[in-house]
């Protein structure tokens, strides 16, 4: 097996010229109604970056020690680890390490991988001289929408498919040529406006909190209320009621049939997949996905800068975000991870530094050519990402919820990481062995079929099923 980088950084560039015999006379013209437009076909595997499947793999099982909280119990066990079970000790060390290393920066990495598919899907389409770019782009964002949706009301609610094809439909094709420092750039400009938002919405909470914490102070000493104390008593109260009746109702349906879980979902689907979208999915993903192909065009991703330039970001990215991740953290513990809280105003910072530290580690062992044994079936889960995740989906939903075997709301947060390695190795089992016989995932197969509006070859000829065996 050669190295996992044996294929150069720049692999699409050097296949596109292959394709050019070199003695071919540059002056000679051909008659474009005597020559067919090329037929838009998906990437071979020939064409694939390895180390661009590595970090999507390594990202998208990432993913699942944070998503693992919403599959497994009532929405605040997400922020809160003391909301189910009584090992605080386990379940803070869990939750804290979890929130440091990884909260989020799993997330923002996936985001800008998309971003820089953006940039592989158009410009491997354009090389080849296929006229309707726009329209591939198009339907495949579309089909995304769909599979989101379908998703998040027949599968999970924490679906992320749906928010990723809406926001590359709306704003990514026309920045698939900008250059890398204006992309980067634009990225921060997003995300600040997130930040502002996220800045607005936690010091409003906070404001609240303290006015009613001063109210039940002065009621409790037998003085005489105002009318706007007595609001802001009643404001925090009306939030707990409904804080609490939204975790009961949530923990009655998920452990309930699958169809009073369909009306849970359909109760809150446009909430979550609408309201929350213009709150915080576009500024989040947006952001990211603009910071990923900026990334992509500096050949960050690929693994075409130095080993210091790697070695230096991820000392810099990490010295940056656990510090403040760490303060994040200690900030919700000290105030009993109450909702209303100014902590999250550090969240994207730690965040964005933290998830470009932790790619460029990902990048950086996989250009050395380090544990190629786990890179190579790292790169295989990339490869079938889609798959992948909707697998994940399903075997949680299976586990957790009351169709299944019914754990929701039954485990401590410490012991769902038990649950995150069997999927791990799941993942890295069944990627490998499926990718020895066929070209795409079974989802990815379906997407590419439906984007290129014709059934794509699903098995692998003779001579590659030779060669996946030999690997």
């Amino acid at each position: 097996m050669p190295d996992l980088l044996s294929t150069p950084a720049f692999t699409e560039e050097a296949t596109a010229l292959a394709e050019v015999p070199s003695d071919t006379p540059t002056s000679i013209a051909t008659d474009p109604a005597a020559t067919p437009e090329p037929a838009p076909r998906p990437v071979s595997q020939r064409e694939r970056i390895p180390t661009i499947d590595v970090v999507r793999g390594a990202a998208l099982m990432g993913i699942l020690l944070m998503n693992i909280a919403s599959f497994s119990g009532p929405w605040e066990m997400y922020i809160n680890p003391l909301s189910v079970g009584n090992h605080r000790t386990y379940n803070l060390v869990a939750w804290t390490l979890r929130w440091v290393l990884f909260e989020g920066k799993m997330r923002a990495a996936f985001s800008m991988l998309f971003g820089a598919g953006v940039i592989l899907l158009t410009e491997r389409a354009e090389r080849r001289g296929a006229k309707n770019v726009a329209d591939i782009f198009l339907r495949r964002n579309m089909w995304l929408i769909l599979f989101g949706v379908l998703h998040f009301y027949f599968i999970w609610m924490g679906d992320i498919l749906f928010w990723y094809g809406l926001t590359a439909l709306l704003f990514l094709y026309p920045c698939r040529k900008v250059r890398f420092r204006n992309l980067f750039i634009a990225g921060l400009l997003v995300l600040a406006l997130g930040v502002s938002a996220d800045i607005y919405i936690a010091m409003d909470g906070v404001r609240a909190h303290k006015e009613a914490q001063a109210a039940l102070a002065l009621q409790s000493a037998g003085k005489k209320l105002t009318q706007a104390q007595q609001d802001a008593i009643k404001k925090m109260k009306d939030g707990d009621d409904r804080r609490k009746k939204l975790h009961d109702d949530d923990l009655k349906a998920m452990r309930g049939s699958y169809l009073d879980q369909l009306k849970w979902r359909a109760q809150w689907g446009p909430r979550f997949q609408a309201t929350s979208y213009y709150k915080f999915g576009f500024p989040d993903v947006l952001g990211m996905m603009l910071i990923g192909m900026a990334l992509y065009r500096m050949g960050f991703l690929t693994g075409a800068l130095s080993y210091k330039t790697y070695g230096w970001t991820i000392a810099i990215g990490f010295l940056i975000s656990i510090p403040i991740n760490g303060f994040e953290s200690w900030g919700f513990i000290r105030d009993n991870f109450q909702p209303d809280n100014p902590w999250w105003v550090l969240y994207q910072l730690g965040r964005l530094t933290g998830a470009i530290a932790n790619v460029a580690l990902v990048v950086l062992i996989a250009k050395a050519g380090l544990f190629q044994w786990l890179t190579r079936r790292i790169a295989a889960v990339g490869q079938t990402a889609l798959s992948n995740y909707l697998f994940t989906s399903i075997s949680c939903s299976l586990l957790f919820n009351g169709f299944g075997f019914g754990l929701y709301g039954k485990l401590e947060y410490y012991q769902l990481y038990a649950v995150v390695a069997c999927v791990w190795a799941c993942n890295l089992i069944l990627s490998p062995i499926w990718l020895r016989y066929f070209q795409f995932g079974p989802m990815e197969w379906v997407w590419r079929s439906l984007t290129y509006w014709k059934r794509q070859p699903m098995r692998r000829s003779a001579l590659e099923e030779q060669e996946a065996l030999a690997a």
